[in-house]
């Protein structure tokens, strides 16, 4: 992850597992060196976000050389190495946005309208997807213009509760995943095993303090099983929170001269799939194409109405939704166990998991009991 910009290296922050402390220590990066920077002062992700100069205390702590860069990224829990990467993010609370792209606001309207089954998708999407992109395309979200189209909708038959928060004042926001129960670059990622539906989400995650400043951006993949959020929206818990199904990564790059909110707001995402069936997929998502920007999003998270004391990540949603068909004409893309899925963007790096049913993941252990019992062992709280 070099610097794109002219300016100094980027400023990272991440979480690395070691094996011989028996717990994960807060880490940077300095001239490809991973280094361990967990202190008194800051002994989790979260404590050093909600530092006064968070970049400062990054860019000037001492810390204990834990190996090169690109040995640590290729570490895993399945390599049994001695360090591998853990999500960025520790104690913040895993929030994500939805339908925040017309492209992917038209295929939460076909899953609906398909009720979970990718047959009947192909055939609703010939008969509305055009139409309604097309009419969607430039809508701000909230204003008269998209309150024009809601009554037309309504009139046609076609109106949804994705292009409610597609297009309305308020923005989907939910909680994707639970603290600590995020997974790192490298690791298995999961699906459940009911599903027979299900893709790949590339998405910008946003790092925001408990005050609601954005401090920097990572990567992450918001796995999504069509078929559960298809039948009924009230699945959608069951459809994003499983065992593995978020990934967050590699690091949380922090905002500087080089590196700022416009970054995200132009950055693009690509996407590749490469399936143990021989199958690949690439795809890519543009942040420019999106309907709400983040400040608007954040906004929408933090506020009176809701507080986060210990910060939160926030994944803003994502222009990809495959259409490809994988095996059988019609019925487009879904994942296979062994699908091996990157996800890169200029200045944040890539994201690499590999696909797995939940079940078949690592079973996530290692709660905030143990967080807090391993750090006050280390003599750190």
């Amino acid at each position: 992850m070099e610097s794109d910009s002219g300016f100094d290296e980027p400023v990272l922050l991440g979480r690395a597992w070691v094996n011989s402390y028996g717990g994960p220590a807060v880490v940077t990066v300095r001239n490809g060196i991973v280094y361990d920077i967990t202190s008194k002062s800051a002994p989790t992700v979260a404590h050093v976000c909600e530092l006064p100069d968070a970049l400062r205390h990054i860019q000037n702590v001492q810390g204990r050389a834990l190996g090169s860069l690109e040995e640590i990224c290729d570490a895993s829990l399945e390599k049994a190495n001695e360090i591998y990467l853990l999500a960025p993010c520790d104690l913040q609370a895993i929030k994500a946005c939805g339908v925040t792209f017309a492209g992917s606001m038209v295929e939460r309207v076909i899953e609906e309208q398909a009720a979970g089954d990718p047959v009947k998708a192909q055939e609703i999407r010939d008969r509305l997807g055009e139409r309604i992109g097309s009419s969607l395309r430039n809508v701000v979200p909230g204003s008269a213009e998209a309150a024009t189209v809601k009554k037309t909708l309504i009139e046609e038959g076609l109106w949804s509760q994705y292009l409610e928060v597609g297009i309305g004042p308020d923005a989907e926001i939910f909680s994707k995943a639970q603290v600590l129960s995020s997974v790192g670059h490298n690791a298995k990622i999961g699906l459940h095993s009911g599903s027979k539906w299900n893709n790949p989400e590339p998405e910008i995650v946003l790092a925001v303090s408990s005050t609601g400043k954005i401090l920097g951006a990572t990567l992450g993949n918001d796995v999504n099983l069509r078929d559960f959020e298809g039948r009924s929206a009230l699945l959608l818990s069951k459809a994003k929170d499983n065992n593995a199904s978020c990934a967050i990564g590699p690091f949380i790059r922090f905002f500087d001269e080089g590196f700022t909110l416009d970054h995200v707001r132009n950055a693009e995402l690509a996407l590749k799939v490469h399936g143990l069936d021989g199958f690949q997929l690439e795809g890519h998502s543009s942040m420019e194409q999106i309907s709400r920007d983040p400040t608007d999003l954040v906004a929408q998270t933090i506020g009176a109405h809701h507080q986060y004391p210990d910060g939160f990540m926030l994944f803003l949603g994502t222009l990809f939704a495959p259409t490809m068909d994988r095996d059988n004409p019609g019925e487009g893309f879904t994942h296979k166990v062994g699908d091996v899925v990157s996800i890169t963007a200029l200045g944040l790096g890539t994201i690499t998991n590999t696909v797995e049913t939940s079940q078949n993941c690592a079973p996530w252990t290692f709660g905030i009991r143990d967080l807090m019992s391993y750090l006050a062992r280390s003599d750190l709280i």
